[in-house]
């Protein structure tokens, strides 16, 4: 999470939207950077509403307006699972030894393994009070960039970071209706976002 004090803007890091490269870019211009450890730097826009966006009205005499990336569900989910497959990772948390509708499947269970705990976009964007003020989609990155340009009247360059690597994202026909029944909030968000 990131507060612009000058644009008057709380940029959200929805988990696997490219978060770390935009917070990388931004952070010499926040006001304050909340980058670890990970509950904080993936404050949800409840606990926004909640907690911070209370205080900075309360320093500034003004609201700040949200600012959050989507990710289409399924590049969403299968970016987890090619992150979760690197040399390294916990092996209670690795998905290196099964298929991306494997890990689908343990993600869409009522009671989650660890490596397919992960919360949703859905979730993460649900608000207290209103909806992001500010929501563009992951695969259209260019409108967020112009965005913040206009708002901070300068140039930014997105770094490469945190980058899943390649992996094989098919799914069955019965796959394909498992993603779109478990992720149903997600892509109804999605779908409504320009």
């Amino acid at each position: 999470m990131l507060i612009l004090w000058e644009p008057r803007l709380a940029f959200l890091a929805t988990p696997k939207t490219g978060s770390t490269a935009i917070e990388a870019a931004l952070e010499p211009f926040a006001a304050m950077s909340a980058m670890r450890p990970p509950l904080l730097k993936h404050t949800t826009l409840y606990r926004y509403q909640r907690f911070i966006g209370p205080y900075l009205r309360a320093a500034s005499g003004d609201d700040f307006a949200t600012v959050a990336l989507i990710r289409e569900p399924r590049d969403w989910l299968g970016s987890w699972f090619r992150y979760r497959r690197r040399e390294g990772v916990d092996p209670a948390k690795s998905t290196a030894a099964m298929t991306f509708e494997e890990f689908l499947r343990a993600y869409a269970a009522t009671d989650r393994p660890a490596f397919a705990d992960l919360g949703s976009q859905a979730q993460f964007l649900r608000p207290k009070d209103r909806p992001v003020d500010h929501l563009f989609r992951h695969d259209a990155m260019t409108a967020l960039i112009a965005f913040l340009e206009d708002r901070l009247a300068r140039r930014i360059d997105l770094p490469r970071l945190n980058v899943s690597p390649p992996g094989d994202l098919t799914l069955s026909p019965a796959g394909e209706a498992l993603l779109r029944e478990t992720f149903a909030a997600d892509y109804d968000i999605y779908e409504s976002c320009a």
